[in-house]
């Protein structure tokens, strides 16, 4: 018995709950039947559609993820015997007589030879990961790797993806659309790569789960701040790269910075669901497990602990997740917003910017600059900022401006740039978070200039 009956109501909520939380894992699991993403894809889409039905009339299953696999695993082998059965038939039906043993299965197809996977996919046990590894193959662009990773694997909506990219849905969409041809045409295999390509590959995938866990710490819509699917699931799939490469040092790094960061999840907002900026959190309320575990895991990957031989490649100079991690440590480890160490933050951040040569990391580095030099400083930074074009449309740009403005005391300016960064938030709690802002300094006294 999976459960009584339930309203068609209640059935919807649980199909779309099983879609938001379990469809990466279902879709991992049925790619590696299928061995073709777009009939994984399809297969999956089938599960969710016979669960609308099958649920209302059995209830709701205390499974639902096993549930689904179990049934979109089975559509894509029905799909394969169906594509073994045409191709056997085909010849004979254009030439009868004219293939010998053309009734049995193609001697390459896996599915055909007992559907066995091959010996090499156990290094990695979860499906997920290994989707990852395959989306993530050097024959696409690095942008389409990502984007299509977060869109398979992560189920993050093409919305979603487009606005970490910064460019519209559609480009986005077209985006993703070539990449799964590319796949297909390429016949991109579903396993593993060897630790020859890895290097081609690591980095695209640390991207990828940076990118998930981003998204999941700053919902980009909806009434959360936080995402905690996401970021439960960037931190798992973090955790399992570094099961399986513990040498590597970025690996190390990223999970550094997802515990770090996510260590303040509980008091970036208030009971009453308003945003609380780094100065106003209950420092008390901080994970102290999750920032010990970060420290020793970027603290090790600063010294290079990490079993290589001296001096091998890379070593010397850390990468862009270890210096994000060092970051974090620098502001968990401070005991009050007022008696962080600026100044040490300024130079990592002159490190991550020649590491990783953002405007991103500009805007960052210059809000850090103006705690350093003052406002007017970190305002001439923002400034440059703007001027090179590539933030149009991040909303993090003119709410960083808006903030130096007002304390500068530049109430209409700062007033103008938090009506534009506004106008770019969906997020309710950032939107709540802003109109506040508005409303604070537009009843502020007049300009000074």
């Amino acid at each position: 018995m999976t459960g009584d009956p339930v309203p068609d109501l209640d059935v919807s909520a649980a199909v779309a709950d099983a879609h938001r939380r379990e469809w990466a894992f279902v879709l991992a699991a049925t790619a590696r039947v299928a061995r073709d993403i777009d009939v994984a894809e399809e297969c999956v889409q089938d599960a969710y559609v016979a669960a609308l039905d099958a649920w209302s009339r059995q209830g709701v299953p205390r499974n639902p993820a096993a549930w689904l696999t179990t049934t979109a695993r089975r559509r894509a082998l029905d799909a394969q015997r169906r594509d073994r059965i045409l191709r056997a038939k085909l010849p004979l039906l254009i030439e009868p007589g004219s293939v010998a043993g053309s009734g049995g299965p193609a001697a390459d197809d896996p599915a055909a030879a007992g559907e066995t996977a091959d010996p090499d996919e156990d290094v990695i046990a979860d499906d997920r990961l290994r989707l990852v590894f395959t989306c993530c193959h050097p024959a696409l662009a690095r942008e389409a790797q990502v984007a299509l990773t977060l869109r398979l694997v992560c189920g993050l909506t093409t919305a979603e993806i487009a606005q970490a990219f910064l460019v519209s849905e559609p480009t986005m969409a077209a985006r993703v659309t070539r990449a799964k041809k590319k796949i297909s045409a390429a016949r991109i295999p579903y396993r593993v790569p060897g630790p020859a390509e890895l290097p081609d590959r690591l980095d695209a995938v640390l991207t990828v789960v940076h990118l998930l866990y981003t998204t999941g710490h700053t919902a980009p819509a909806g009434p959360d701040l936080v995402r905690g699917d996401l970021v439960e699931r960037a931190i798992g799939l973090a955790r399992m790269l570094r099961e399986l490469m513990p040498d590597e040092r970025e690996v190390s790094g990223l999970l550094a910075l997802l515990l770090l960061t996510d260590a303040r999840r509980a008091t970036r907002a208030g009971a009453d669901g308003r945003l609380l900026l780094l100065q106003e959190q209950d420092r008390s309320r901080w994970n102290r497990a999750a920032i010990a575990e970060g420290i020793g895991l970027v603290t090790g990957a600063l010294r290079g602990r990490t079993g290589r031989p001296p001096g091998a490649a890379g070593l010397d100079r850390p990468g862009r997740f270890i210096l994000q991690a060092a970051i974090a440590a620098v502001h968990a480890e401070a005991p009050s917003y007022g008696e962080t160490d600026w100044p040490q933050l300024l130079r990592l951040y002159g490190e991550l910017l020649k590491a990783w040569p953002t405007p991103v990391v500009a805007l960052n580095r210059a809000v850090v600059h103006a705690m350093v030099a003052g406002p007017e400083a970190g305002l001439a930074d923002i400034e440059g900022v703007e001027r090179d074009g590539r933030l149009a449309g991040y909303r993090y740009l003119p709410a960083a401006k808006a903030d130096l403005l007002r304390r500068l005391g530049r109430h209409q300016d700062a007033a103008r740039a938090y009506r534009i960064a506004l106008d770019l938030t969906d997020n309710d709690a950032e939107r709540a978070f802003l109109a506040g802002r508005i409303t604070e300094v537009c009843a502020g006294p007049a300009d000074g200039g």
